[in-house]
């Protein structure tokens, strides 16, 4: 009588073995931005609770020289004050209320710094953090990170700025630095930047991998062609499930979306 049993751990193990795993991190854009006010401690928190492997945030320096935890460059659109962030203290930025914009429930969050966001991050669990302003900001960037417990296999640095992602690799070499972009079309219909120029000027910097809008030429030629240069191919933002699986199926590292509980399931 046949009995499956029979087959393990020989046969059928080996063939569970040479099966490609399809594994890919969830990345949550500004935490769980869909959910939550966007890069603050109650987004990053929810993107925990919804087993994020990674949270991802954006980072500007105050006029007194601290990383504060913004997307834009301005407080007006979530905090809702006129002011540039370049422009405006750590006390008085502490002074804003940033989540009743999302919603009422939301009433009373605050603006984080890096810190505080370094502070939430669970063990195993890793943070992106995007470098918005310039490499002025990557002093207080590597004393934020010695502050911290986190190990340097949780933080990676990631910027569209490449002046900033090969700075910020000579500075911190056991980290991973990643650099982003996005594609456009040209006049001619091509797609630009290259994958071959960004793959040429990544490895020129010794960067660890690319961070790409999942809109444009990326395929399974592109992503083996990235993957197989030695580099880590991440993506962004992602929110539909037919790109989801696509992206999976070409073996992307991770997915940043803003709905990390939701791409779970999906996944």
């Amino acid at each position: 009588m046949f009995c499956l049993e029979n087959l393990l751990p020989t046969a059928l193990g080996a063939v569970l073995i040479a099966m490609p795993a399809l594994a890919v991190d969830i990345i949550a854009h500004r935490g769980t931005s869909s959910e939550a006010p966007e890069n603050t401690v109650a987004s990053a928190r929810l993107a925990w609770q919804q087993h994020a492997d990674a949270v991802e945030l954006d980072v500007h320096l105050s006029k007194d020289g601290k990383l504060i935890v913004m997307h834009d460059d301005s407080l007006k659109r979530t905090a809702g004050a006129a002011k540039k962030i370049a422009e405006t203290t750590l006390a008085e930025i502490a002074a804003l209320e940033a989540g009743s914009w999302k919603d009422a429930r939301w009433r009373g969050e605050k603006i984080p710094t890096l810190a505080d966001l370094l502070a939430t991050v669970p063990a195993g669990r890793r943070i992106f953090i995007e470098v918005k302003c310039g490499p002025e900001g990557l002093d207080e960037l590597a004393a934020a990170l010695q502050r911290s417990a986190l190990k340097p296999a949780q933080t990676v640095i990631i910027s569209f700025k490449y002046d900033v992602v090969k700075l910020a690799k000579e500075r911190f070499p056991d980290r991973e630095v990643c650099w982003i972009a996005d594609f456009k079309r040209s006049a001619s219909g091509d797609w630009q930047p290259s994958i071959a120029r960004l793959i040429e000027q990544a490895k020129a910097a010794q960067l660890d991998g690319l961070d790409l809008g999942y809109r444009g030429p990326l395929d399974a030629a592109t992503a083996k062609e990235i993957k197989g240069a030695g580099l880590k191919l991440y993506v962004w933002t992602v929110d539909a499930a037919e790109d989801v699986r696509r992206l999976r199926d070409l073996g992307v590292d991770g997915i940043t979306t803003n709905r990390p509980g939701w791409l779970r399931e999906q996944l």
